[in-house]
């Protein structure tokens, strides 16, 4: 194989200005210049790409956790972090995980063993002392509100937002309100239990837990949650759904199952999905672009640690 030492007496110059060529240095004559890319042309040279990432402690590689690919949240997440990565001329490596672990720990794993500059985890399945374990070996963003000090984060303040959420409906004067969730185990999901309950609390509402619908992720999961509805005998008069795709299946099949929107039974979403704007649902707007940006800024940034709070917006429709 070829390498630049061949190169450099293919063309009757250094070494070093054969290095100089390949990495676009300006301080080449063009008698020089043209002499060395005939001797690559020639010879069919390419750049070991390992020995550069050597050379340069860099392999412009990132790392991208997340359980999902194809649900319209982390989609739309992972859309604007690449966005970010093409503007700075990095390449991103993804691992969907389904929440496994083991998946999970094949990403921290090629963070230490620096197959890539950085890790962004939009959702984790470790524990927070397993995560915080790989720092030593480079940089970790992390979608979570959590104040390390050796991970940067970007987050939603989970809490607040869906207290405004449930605070709107009391407004819209809702009294039975209950909440659709993908999992009752998630670090986002004790927060919104937790502003839930205190909802309940400082309103004098009665938990009722038959209004918690869990396992909702996916556009079919809202016909799941309308056939649990129409046999209940004291349905909730309002919902707070945590995915605009479950939230759209659910209008559907409300408006042809015989439940009237928003009379009968109000709507608030979560994202601002492009179908949430269609069909008129009032949601919660997630900024992904503002997130997917912040995160990949954090993962780059060598020399601090940081913490960014992205604020959420409702939107009012038709639902409510």
């Amino acid at each position: 194989m070829t390498n630049i030492r061949d190169i450099a007496k293919m063309a009757n110059v250094s070494v070093t200005t054969v290095s100089r060529v390949l990495n676009n240095h300006p301080y080449v004559t063009e008698e020089k210049r043209k002499a060395v890319m005939q001797a690559v042309k020639q010879s069919n040279y390419y750049k070991n790409i390992n020995a550069v990432h050597l050379s340069t402690g860099k392999t412009y590689l990132i790392g991208i956790v997340l359980p999902y690919s194809d649900h319209p949240y982390f989609s739309k997440l992972l859309h604007a972090i690449s966005n970010q990565a093409l503007a700075n001329q990095y390449k991103l490596i993804l691992f969907q995980t389904k929440y496994q672990k083991e998946k999970e720990e094949e990403a921290l794993n090629m963070l230490k063993q620096k197959q890539i500059d950085g890790l962004i985890i939009c959702s984790r399945a470790h524990e927070w002392d397993t995560i915080e374990q790989y720092t030593a070996y480079g940089r970790i963003a992390l979608l979570e509100n959590c104040k390390s000090k050796s991970i940067s984060t970007t987050f939603i303040d989970h809490h607040h937002t869906f207290y405004h959420a449930l605070e709107y409906l009391y407004k819209n004067n809702h009294r039975k309100i209950g909440y659709c969730i993908y999992r009752k185990t998630g670090v986002s999901s004790k927060e919104r239990e937790s502003a839930y309950r205190t909802f309940l609390k400082e309103n004098n509402i009665a938990y009722q837990p038959a209004y918690i619908f869990d396992q909702c992720l996916q556009y079919e999961d809202g016909e799941k949650v309308f056939h649990q509805l129409k046999q209940m005998t004291d349905p909730p008069s309002a919902l707070v759904v945590t995915s605009d795709q479950v939230a759209a299946c659910l209008v559907t099949c409300c408006q042809k199952g015989g439940i009237d929107i928003p009379n009968d039974l109000a709507i608030i979403g979560f994202d601002n999905h492009p179908m949430a704007k269609y069909m008129e649902i009032t949601t919660m707007e997630i900024p992904f672009e503002e997130m997917g940006g912040s995160l990949f800024k954090q993962v780059i940034q060598s020399d601090q640690v940081t913490h960014h709070q992205v604020d959420v917006r409702l939107i009012e429709r038709k639902t409510v």
